[in-house]
């Protein structure tokens, strides 16, 4: 005579219990006191959806469902008078039937509800939340209230993407992500009515049910948004900024917002060489590398629409926003030329280093972030060169003009003046600006462009028949080296400097013998001054 209601599975967690005026989706079998059934919402594949303590159910049920939770399993029995009474139901309910409901519930919610928010994680750092009209990137588990799963980007291996407050979600949705973090996490749990409503999404989402979702931020900016740059690192001494044209060699680790690492020029141990302001890059990189110092270190946040766009590439996502943490190695221009800065010169400059002079001098060459290549000085000896010969890159031949012995003096040489795009493998990368640190020990006075040996005082009219030592007519190569050989220990004559006597005086003997034959006649013998201008190097 009474109504029953046995609770054969509670929940742990029950945040909330049905009251009057919910409204409740629940499954049930419906069964008389012998077992024999009457009705079951599982053998229609829908539950029974209701509003509580509104005349709408038999007033048992009604009172039944009161304190439920989702989740929970009631045994409910039912007497007549809170049934059907004397009248039953005509063919499925007799008169003063006892009824049997074995009753589960699935979703319960109130025309009252908002939109529930629970953040279960927060980042330390939130510099930005989600606004109306940002565009964000996330994943999310979709259940219902009961558990049950009904859709899941992690399953698709793919981020939800989506602008916010513009109706492109459901409302529920676009109310609940608002305020998020990059990298929040939150449940975040709708009514129907802000969400699929009565008729749900004719799929898997049955009408009137409520959904949770439970979603984590990976990404979020605005379709007006630019670059953002955060300096991290900047130089004391910063004497020069790139701009438009210049060519910069950077490392870089570059992330998703989320942290997600997907390039880093370290891992290929090989610095990022492009021109800056020129398309060689995306255009948010290309904006951001201007204005750097060498050895700056900063953080470039590129929105999608300045980096690759909705399509993404490789393994950077469509729509992604992109977070490179850079360091500037150097930067030139194509238009560099060698730059000298005199640290150090003696009081008594006179001579000066021209092309031709012979130099001994020690230097430190190193990258401009520093780094060293090589040093005369751990070698402990000098570095000899014919200045202005092509035995060095022509950025050091163009550095080492006009200096006297005692002067030190730094020198700059961009890469097109020293190694190139090449570089030296192992030793110089492509592309870099080198630094020489110089001072000048030993300056030998070269020779008068295009001379190999000149005399000291004047020149023997006989000059053939000296060097034709028998008189023969014919001079050879031996002669030939034992006449400036003697020239040159007497004092008589002098050498380039900086040559090998053999080779010069080969070459000389070459220059002279014009048939080819290994002799040299009086009539091929000519000095400097009777050659054609377009000849060889002569006596």
């Amino acid at each position: 005579t009474e109504l029953g209601v046995e609770r054969r599975f509670v929940p742990e967690s029950c945040p909330r219990a049905v009251r009057p005026g919910d409204f409740v989706r629940y499954h049930y079998l419906g069964a008389f006191p012998d077992g024999t059934r009457f009705d079951s919402s599982y053998d229609r594949g829908s539950t029974f959806n209701v509003f509580v303590g509104k005349g709408q159910l038999i007033a048992g049920m009604d009172q039944a469902l009161v304190g439920m939770c989702v989740n929970e399993r009631r045994f409910v029995k039912i007497p007549p008078k809170l049934a059907y009474g004397s009248e039953g139901v005509p063919g499925v309910i007799p008169p003063d039937a006892v009824l049997h409901f074995d009753v589960l519930l699935i979703d319960l919610w109130n025309s009252e509800d908002e939109v529930q928010v629970q953040t279960y994680f927060k980042p330390e750092k939130c510099p930005r939340t989600v606004q109306v009209s940002d565009f964000v990137r996330y994943h999310y588990n979709g259940t219902f209230l009961d558990g049950t799963l009904f859709d899941s980007s992690h399953n698709r291996m793919r981020t939800y993407d989506t602008y916010v407050g513009i109706g492109w979600l459901i409302p529920g949705m676009d109310q609940g992500l608002l305020g998020m973090c990059v990298g929040e996490k939150r449940i975040i749990t709708i009514p129907p009515f802000l969400a699929y409503g009565e008729d749900g999404d004719g799929k898997e989402i049955p009408g009137q049910a409520s959904l949770v979702f439970d979603v984590v931020l990976l990404d979020l900016h605005n379709p007006k948004d630019g670059i953002a740059i955060e300096n991290q690192l900047v130089p004391e001494s910063c004497e020069r900024r790139s701009q438009t044209g210049d060519f910069l060699r950077y490392h870089y680790n570059g992330t998703l917002l989320d942290g997600t690492l997907f390039d880093s020029s370290y891992l290929r141990n090989r610095t990022y060489d492009t021109y800056v302001g020129r398309g060689y890059v995306i255009a948010g990189m290309d904006e951001g590398l201007l204005g750097v110092c060498t050895g700056e270190k900063r953080r470039i946040i590129i929105p999608p629409h300045l980096g690759y766009g909705e399509e993404g590439r490789g393994n950077i996502p469509g729509s992604a926003v992109l977070v490179f943490d850079i360091h500037v190695v150097d930067f030139h221009n194509p238009s560099d030329s060698v730059s000298i800065t005199v640290h150090y010169k003696p009081s008594n400059c006179t001579v000066l280093s021209k092309k031709g002079d012979y130099l001994k001098y020690h230097y430190n060459a190193s990258l401009l972030d520093g780094t060293l290549l090589d040093s005369t000085h751990s070698l402990g000896k000098t570095y000899n060169i014919v200045l202005g010969s092509g035995q060095v890159v022509l950025g050091m031949d163009m550095g080492l003009q006009d200096m006297c012995v005692g002067e030190r003096r730094t020198v700059v040489i961009p890469p097109h003046l020293g190694y190139g795009e090449d570089g030296v493998e192992g030793e110089v990368p492509g592309s870099a600006v080198l630094v020489f640190d110089i001072e000048l020990l030993e300056l030998v006075s070269g020779l008068p462009e295009g001379y190999m040996f000149v005399w000291n005082g004047e020149v023997s009219p006989n000059l053939f028949e000296e060097i034709d030592q028998n008189h023969d007519g014919e001079v050879l190569l031996e002669e030939f080296s034992e006449y400036i050989q003697t020239q040159v220990e007497t004092g008589k004559g002098k050498l380039a400097p900086g040559f090998d006597f053999e080779k010069i005086v080969k070459n000389m003997f070459t220059n002279q013998d014009r048939d080819g034959n290994g002799k040299v006649t009086a009539e091929e013998f000519k000095l400097k001054d009777q050659e054609a201008k377009e000849e060889h190097d002569e006596l």
